[in-house]
């Protein structure tokens, strides 16, 4: 079979192709065409050396960049700008050595991002991060504190005339009685601390990180959730920390605690999310986080951030037979804690939204004795009379599945996303009642508000004897 080449251009020898028999795609030059295809051949690799040669020069030359100030500074490690990055020395070796030097810098880059270097650098730029924001709060003239921290008073000596007095002594401002952590939240200085670390306290000064003083106005606090903020003031303002996402931690997640124990300023430890949704008997509203970072007497009050340095909790409680660390910490969510704060500094108080039901879980017992799923939501056993639940038209046993768009169930996951909802607002509610989902709005009220106080005498003691346990339907 004859191929002819199409090119007019071909040089001569090259236009004639012969396939031979028995072998198709074969082809079978002549001895012009042989020689020619060999000088071409030695053409083409003579090239591809000059190439090859070429694209090593220019690869030992470093890329400077026009502007760089530094002779010999290449572009990459221009970016990477960290002083504690591993870099490759520049100087002459021998053949072997580089591979050498490249497999050691590649172990190192690796420990730095994925090893146990990388946790001690997350720690250590975490801390760095979140320290300046930080604080000690003195409190001074707390007569509560002063009482509890005396001894108890030893029993009279029947041959002394003269009985001891038991009232405590009063202190004056100027005393110290409490010393505990705080964090700042915002540069014109808005401080989060713990209420019990500012209670009864006659002036509170904030010493920052840099050890000046600075005396704390509009002190306020809110005992049910073991919240208060202060207020401080100077020129050029103050160093905030930056808030994280309380809801979206996770246990095992990494944190630091930093505050003050036993007076001992910006100490930092590390530990764990250990649990979540823990209740304390002396803070009434809200869940606490529980964790394994070390928390003493003076941390209170201080934040516990994550490895990004942002706050995402604040040290308000320990379990401990000695008074010191075993263990368990518990930290209020900055979500939470935010929250209160922001009703402190605007309305001087929490205003907490409610709507008049008393709840129940549906653990298996309660589930099977109304036959329900379990955890399918939260039961409304007993309505309030005249309360926002009641005009919504919700009854009791129904079961809550959902309000204002989050699905609840648990109570204490129900009481807080409604006490945080603005007092007045209306929001939707979703419920379950006789294997059918509906739908209802309900305008939100407060605690205070008077259509929940409206129960006469009568009516009181009936929900009252009613109240310890659901009744059959």
């Amino acid at each position: 079979m004859i191929f002819r080449n199409r090119n007019k251009h071909s040089a001569p020898g090259f236009n004639v192709f012969k396939v031979q028999a028995g072998h198709p795609g074969v082809f079978v030059a002549t001895a012009d065409q042989a020689m020619a295809a060999r000088q071409s051949s030695a053409n083409r690799i003579t090239w591809v050396r000059f190439c090859l040669a070429l694209a090593l020069i220019i690869g030992s030359i470093p890329n400077v960049t026009a502007d760089d100030p530094k002779n010999g500074t290449t572009e990459s490690a221009e970016q990477d700008g960290a002083s504690d990055e591993p870099k490759i020395s520049d100087e002459p070796k021998n053949s072997d050595e580089p591979k050498n030097s490249e497999v050691k810098a590649d172990i190192t880059d690796i420990e730095l991002l994925m090893g146990p270097r990388a946790l001690s650098r997350a720690f250590r730029q975490a801390a760095r991060k979140a320290t300046p924001a930080t604080v000690t709060i003195q409190s001074y003239g707390q007569v509560n504190v002063m009482a509890n921290q005396n001894p108890p008073a030893s029993p009279n000596n029947p041959l002394d005339q003269n009985e001891p007095s038991t009232t405590p002594p009063v202190p004056d401002k100027n005393q110290l009685t409490g010393i505990g952590s705080g964090v700042i939240v915002s540069k014109e200085g808005m401080v989060i601390t713990n209420n019990h670390v500012i209670t009864g306290a006659k002036r509170v000064v904030v010493k920052l990180a840099d050890e000046t003083e600075v005396e704390a106005t509009a002190v306020r606090g809110d005992v049910d959730s073991d919240v208060a903020t202060l207020k401080i003031n100077r020129e050029g303002g103050f160093p905030a920390v930056e808030l994280g996402d309380s809801d979206q931690l996770e246990i095992g997640d990494w944190v630091l605690a930093i505050g003050s124990p036993f007076r001992l300023e910006a100490t930092v430890s590390a530990g764990i999310i250990s649990a979540k949704n823990r209740v304390l008997r002396r803070i009434n509203r809200g869940r606490l986080l529980q964790t394994d970072a070390a928390i003493n007497p003076g941390n209170s009050g201080g934040p516990l951030i994550d490895l990004d340095g942002r706050a995402i909790a604040i040290s308000t409680a320990i379990a401990s037979r000695n008074g010191s660390y075993q263990g368990i910490g518990f930290a209020i969510p900055i979500n939470q804690a935010k929250w209160i704060a922001d009703e402190l500094a605007e309305h001087g108080k929490v205003r907490r939204a409610a709507i008049g039901i008393r709840m129940a879980e549906l653990n298996p017992k309660i589930a099977g004795k109304f036959k329900l799923p379990v955890g399918l939501g939260v039961l409304a056993y007993q309505i309030t009379k005249n309360s926002a639940a009641e005009r919504a038209g919700i009854q009791p046993l129904d079961v809550i599945l959902e309000f204002a768009g989050e699905k609840v169930t648990k109570p204490g996951s129900f009481q807080e996303i409604v006490e945080r909802k603005p007092v007045g607002s209306t929001q939707d509610i979703k419920i379950y009642r006789k294997g059918k989902e509906i739908m209802l709005k309900v305008e939100l009220a407060t605690l205070e508000d008077p259509t929940l106080q409206k129960n006469s005498d009568n009516e009181t003691k009936k929900s009252d004897s009613s109240s310890d346990a659901p009744a059959d339907k």
